[in-house]
């Protein structure tokens, strides 16, 4: 199941809060989504995880004349078109493969620190939210997870990790709505209403909705995109579409 990590301190803050709380009372979080997300989708780490799986399959000796059958539902036996139904049917590539194929094979194995670079306007972009919890949701690894925000430069701004725990034959990923209702459980927020969400994908920008969460969604035409409340180009446009998570950041240089 997604499992929940405290950044700073291994502490999970879901964990933590343990009291009945009201809407008015509970922190809001912000979900942020962290593959194509926190860093651009151009940035060539996709094509490195598909060639990654790819070649899981080649080397598992499934071929092209072989048909494969994953949590009961049948794939085309085309390497390119079944890691894109992994990732469309389930918002993960390799959950189909988790069994015989671990962390390391994937999200371990890429070359991060050659690709990403510290991004200082995207920590003062986060650093200066005006919210009370800013939370990592990820379908990725904790050790994927973890790597990308240290290459990124943004250690110690998030309050805690819901991420998959491979291991874990049950575990469950976004847009399973299990996974969303786990993660606010970790992040300690009853209330659908208190989650903001950001993310690449439709398909779970779509289920945050259905769930009640305020969803912005990143996507490659913003202009054509009918998934979330809000859609936009880079993460950076954040405050442009959620403007009161700013407003007294803002209200307070120019005094």
């Amino acid at each position: 199941m997604p499992t929940s990590t405290h950044i700073a301190n291994g502490e999970s803050v879901g964990e933590c809060i343990g009291r009945t709380i009201t809407p008015n009372h509970e922190p809001r979080v912000f979900f942020f989504d962290i593959d194509n997300t926190l860093y651009p989708k151009d940035s060539g780490i996709p094509d490195l995880m598909k060639e990654k799986i790819e070649h899981y399959f080649r080397s598992a000796g499934i071929d092209h004349d072989d048909g494969i059958v994953v949590h009961h539902f049948i794939y085309d036996p085309s390497f390119q078109q079944l890691s894109y139904r992994y990732y469309i049917d389930y918002g993960l590539a390799i959950r189909g493969l988790v069994l015989h194929h671990p962390d390391e094979k994937v999200d371990g194995a890429l070359p991060l620190e050659e690709i990403l670079q510290e991004n200082i306007p995207l920590r003062d972009m986060i650093k200066s939210m005006n919210i009370e919890k800013k939370w990592l949701y990820t379908n990725a690894g904790k050790q994927h997870a973890e790597r990308v925000v240290k290459f990124l430069g943004l250690e110690g701004l998030f309050d805690g990790l819901t991420y998959c725990d491979y291991n874990d034959k049950a575990f469950t990923c976004k847009p399973d709505a299990d996974s969303f209702r786990k993660a606010m459980r970790e992040a300690g927020v009853v209330h659908a209403s208190n989650c903001y969400f950001v993310d690449d994908s439709a398909a779970n920008c779509d289920k945050a909705m259905d769930i009640g969460w305020t969803a912005v969604h990143v996507a490659d035409d913003p202009a054509v995109s009918n998934y979330g409340h809000f859609q936009i180009a880079s993460i950076m446009e954040l405050p442009k579409v959620l403007p009161e998570f700013w407003e007294k950041t803002k209200q307070a240089k120019e005094n």
